[in-house]
C-alpha cells in the first residue's frame, strides 16, 4: 500500500508509508514458533516492484503497520451471525501480536481497541497467509 494509518479515539497510534499493512488474526492453535515463522514470512514475501514492474521485490527497508484482528477467524458458515470460537482469548492472542509487532518493527494499533484503519491499496494486492 502507499500509505496506511490506524487511530483510536482519534489519536493516531500508528502510520506508514509505502510498506504492508497486516491484519493479524490468532487462533488457538498458534505459539511463539508459528508467531515468528509468519513474521519471516512476510518480511520475505515478493510482492513488490522491481525495476521492471514485477512483483519480485521483498519488504526491505519499507515499513509495516500491524493491526489485531480477531474478527478473520468469524465463521459465519451457519446462520448470519458470525462465531468466534476459533479466534484465541485475548490472554494467548496479546503477546503473541507483540511478538508479531516487535520481530518487524512494526507500527501498530492498540490491541482489543475500536479501531479506525485507513489504508491506500497500491494495486490493489491483498494476500491471505497461514502457515501449517
Amino acid at each position: 500500500m502507499s500509505r496506511a494509518a490506524v487511530r483510536v479515539d482519534g489519536a493516531t497510534t500508528g502510520a506508514i508509508g509505502p510498506g504492508l499493512l497486516v491484519l493479524l488474526g490468532v487462533t488457538h492453535d498458534d505459539d511463539e514458533a508459528a508467531c515468528d515463522r509468519l513474521a519471516d514470512k512476510v518480511r520475505a514475501l515478493r510482492v513488490f516492484a522491481d525495476a521492471e514492474g514485477r512483483m519480485n521485490e521483498p519488504l526491505g527497508d519499507r515499513e509495516v503497520l500491524c493491526v489485531s484482528q480477531f474478527t478473520l477467524y468469524g465463521d459465519a458458515r451457519k446462520g448470519n451471525r458470525p462465531s468466534y470460537v476459533a479466534a484465541a482469548r485475548p490472554e494467548h492472542a496479546e503477546p503473541l501480536y507483540e511478538r508479531f509487532c516487535e520481530r518487524l518493527q512494526a507500527q501498530r494499533g492498540v490491541f482489543g481497541a475500536l479501531m479506525e484503519v485507513e489504508l491506500v491499496n497500491d494495486g490493489p494486492v491483498t494476500l491471505l497467509l497461514e502457515l501449517p
